[in-house]
């Protein structure tokens, strides 16, 4: 048999696909919810390659408390560079929404279009991941400052060395901890 080829599709997962086949037990009520939070999940994708875009090209958003200006209009005002990997191992990375390193200071910043609340640990955890990647001591950085944008608010944190010092030695170990457990098996 030939079977039909989709190459519109390739790359591609479809809402009720078979590799997310959860969605064979839901109801009417929890279809809905599920498709909301997935339609909610693009939107997001969306408004963080528009608000990358904004800042690459140093455009910025009319000035007002909505999230998305405030991020974007801050990352310009401190030149901070948009989607930067911050890489330990293949075990440990991710990529930060907007980063800036000068004269000592380390800026953080994430935006957030959802509603769930979010955790100041993503940004603990960039903070080390930093650190680790360029061979810096938190010590050895004069300020720090973590910011999250979302619902129009801005949370901010100054993170005391300890705590990026602890999040650091656990990277090392579960690393190490993960490379061992591979080579057992």
């Amino acid at each position: 048999m030939i079977f039909n080829r989709h190459f519109n599709l390739e790359g591609r997962h479809a809402f009720l696909g078979a590799s997310k086949y959860h969605w064979i037990n839901y109801d009417d009520e929890k279809l809905i919810s599920a498709f909301q939070n997935f339609r909610a999940a693009q939107k997001g994708t969306e408004l963080h390659d528009f608000a990358k875009r904004c800042i690459e090209l140093g455009i910025k958003l009319p000035k007002s408390k909505k999230t998305l200006n405030m991020y974007v209009n801050d990352a310009i005002g401190f030149k901070m560079t948009p989607e930067v990997t911050l890489y330990y191992s293949d075990n440990c990375f991710g990529t930060t929404d907007a980063i800036a390193f000068k004269n000592g200071v380390l800026r953080i910043h994430d935006y957030k279009s959802g509603v769930t609340p979010s955790d100041m640990k993503q940004l603990l955890i960039y903070n080390a991941l930093f650190c680790l990647e360029y061979h810096i001591k938190p010590t050895e950085i004069e300020h720090t400052e973590l910011r999250i944008y979302q619902m129009d608010e801005i949370i901010s944190e100054e993170p005391d060395s300890d705590k990026i010092f602890s999040i650091m030695d656990k990277i090392v170990r579960f690393d190490e901890l993960i490379d061992r457990y591979g080579e057992e098996r």
